[in-house]
């Protein structure tokens, strides 16, 4: 094996010693068993061949091949393996014979060379000798590598400088000079480079005079990109992929920012959402480092959309609401994009009405009529909710009034209810009044009258009262009728009435209605007269005796004690009338005991006087 010159490309290194194979026949002779060479150059494989001479057979003819695959009996000829075509020659001189052996010289060229091409390789030669086969066993290995940049701290805890080594994964024999490139220019020679990582740039090395064989540059990461996938509008439950990328060698490691914070998502790359929900809404980006520096990515905003979440309602202020004030009706719902929304009051059918489109629904002087249910729709593209909530408007009483049952006439001894009604919020408490006085009935309503009585007869009204206000009904009369009672007569004059004169009788009872008034004489069926006084003008004797009068209304009627009229001719002066009923003759008797009485007396002291 032989190094050629640069401009050729080529470059291999012998890592070993020649290499006999064969017995004291037949033999091949391999420059090195084991080879080195970068990727990309030029190398030569050089072997020696002998065998024995024979004059019966000369001349001597002599195939050769080079192979990797298949065996010694039916080796692949690199020359038509089409892994190699085009970038393989086999050049080999004259044999020639001396004594009893013959000796030849065979070269294998690989041009442009792969890391593929790392194999061993063996050399064969056919004879037209008997027996005339022969393969160099067990070959050539041949590794293809590449220069490779290693990196050190020699302070790892102050990692500012880094050493950089000219490294191949095969060693290359006579210690080669090195030349170090940064960002393409050539800042040094040697297998080790001491580089300060915070200065941007990226670094390579080669072996000297093979420049175009550099190793892989090594470098900090460039700033990194951030995709998502799919781009656009992104709806909840969807799967969305978040990838960060930056050019860096050695390759970045990865962490990811979420609002600033990190996450512990690990080195996997890309990061999935197999189902991306609403809190993983926010700005991400991602940091890439590697040994010699780090870069953050731009902000990248994941915008998560969804319908709106299940609203909630606030009222302000909060706790009782009175009538008058001003209350406002707040709806709220978590949605992106922006919810819109819409009031709507419920009517007791379960229609509704609509109160008003926005956020708020405002009432700037509640009414008592606003009380109810009311619904707030939230909408967007995506999907809508709603919420339900109760107003309670609270107010004083209202339209206060009594109401009679039953209503129009009461008769005594019937059963009556009042009732106090009227519109409040909380109910009223209600207190009774009867001609302006106050009852003490109690918090219970209705009042019932079990058994209602005349003295129950007046004027009514209730007064309802909460902590928000106070209104009085209207009066009622409460008019309990009744049949006429204590029916009693008068006359006028008093005591014995003269012949002749005029007589009053006057009639009175107590009634609901008013009593009409009739008047009957003792054991006459027929009507005297009618009206409350009954006059008996130029009054005979045959007009005395005993009447009565009878009080009547719609109810009933009732008859008054008997009235006894005396008409004298010649009347003493002295009374001699007197009411008797007509149970009790007593006191007509004793009455007229006593005129007797008096006569007998008048007569003695007449005859006395003679």
């Amino acid at each position: 094996m032989t190094l050629i010159s640069a401009a050729r490309g080529f470059l291999a290194f012998l890592l070993s010693v020649p290499v006999l194979q064969g017995n004291d026949d037949w033999r091949v002779t391999y420059s090195s068993s084991n080879v080195c060479a970068l990727r990309g150059a030029m190398v030569d494989i050089n072997c020696t061949y002998e065998y024995p001479d024979n004059v019966q057979y000369r001349p001597n003819t002599v195939k050769t091949l080079w192979f990797t695959k298949g065996d010694k009996y039916q080796p692949v000829d690199l020359e038509h393996d089409t892994d190699y075509t085009g970038r393989v020659e086999s050049s080999c001189g004259e044999v020639s014979c001396t004594g009893s052996r013959c000796h030849g010289t065979c070269t294998l060229r690989i041009k442009d060379l792969r890391q593929s091409d790392s194999a061993v390789y063996k050399f064969r030669f056919i004879t037209n000798l008997p027996g005339g086969k022969y393969t160099g066993d067990p070959g050539v290995t041949l590794s293809v590598t590449d220069l490779q940049v290693k990196v050190s701290f020699p302070h790892p805890t102050s990692p500012t400088w880094t050493d950089l080594e000219c490294h191949s994964m095969c060693g290359l024999a006579g210690d080669p000079p090195y030349i170090w490139f940064r960002n393409g220019q050539n800042v040094g020679q040697g297998v080790n480079y001491r580089a300060y990582i915070q200065s941007e740039g990226s670094y390579s090395c080669a072996v000297e005079g093979y420049e175009r064989l550099r190793s892989p540059l090594v470098y900090p990461p460039k700033t990194p990109s951030v995709t998502v996938s799919p781009s656009g509008e992104i709806e909840e439950g969807s799967s969305v992929t978040l990838n960060c990328s930056s050019d860096a060698v050695p390759a970045a490691e990865y962490t990811w920012f979420k609002n600033n914070q990190p996450l512990h998502w690990g080195p996997s790359q890309p990061h999935t959402f197999p189902s991306v929900r609403p809190e993983d809404r926010g700005t991400y980006r991602c940091h890439a480092e590697n040994k010699y520096g780090q870069l953050s990515s731009n902000l990248l905003f994941m915008d998560v959309q969804y319908a709106p979440k299940t609203p909630s309602v606030t009222v302000s202020p909060s706790g009782q609401i009175e009538e008058g004030s001003s209350v406002t009706l707040s709806c709220s719902s978590d949605a992106n994009p922006a919810a819109e929304y819409t009031w709507f009051k419920v009517n007791r059918d379960g229609s509704s009405r609509c109160m008003n489109q926005g956020q708020q629904l405002i009432f700037r002087r509640i009414l008592s009529s606003d009380s109810g249910r009311y619904r707030c729709d939230t909408q967007n593209k995506l999907g809508d909710r709603w919420f339900f909530i109760s107003i309670n408007v609270n107010y004083g009483p209202k339209h206060t009034s009594v109401y009679s049952s039953p209503s129009g006439e009461i008769e005594e001894g019937s059963s009556v209810t009042l009732s106090c009604r009227s519109v409040a919020n909380p109910a009223a408490e209600y207190t009774w009044f009867k001609n302006n006085q106050p009852l003490h009935w109690g918090p219970s309503q209705p009042h019932t009258f079990p058994s209602v009585r005349p003295e129950d007869r007046g004027t009514y009204h209730c007064h309802a009262e909460n902590k928000y206000g106070q209104l009085s009904s209207k009066t009622i009369i409460m008019d309990v009728q009744y049949a006429p009672k204590t029916t009693s007569v008068t006359v006028s004059p008093s005591g014995e009435i003269e012949e002749g004169s005029s007589v009053t009788l006057s009639c009175s009872s107590d009634a609901n209605p008013a009593a009409n008034y009739t008047w009957f004489r003792e054991h006459e069926d027929s009507v005297k007269a009618s009206g409350q006084n009954y006059t008996i003008t130029n009054i005979t004797s045959e007009l005395g005796g005993k009447y009565y009068c009878q009080a009547h209304n719609a109810i009933g009627l009732h008859n008054s004690t008997f009235l006894l009229i005396k008409v004298c001719i010649q009347c003493l002066k002295m009374t001699d009338v007197a009411l008797t009923t007509s149970s009790s003759w007593t006191t007509t008797v004793a009455v007229r005991g006593i005129v007797v009485l008096l006569a007998t007396v008048l007569l003695l002291v007449f005859l006395c006087m003679r």
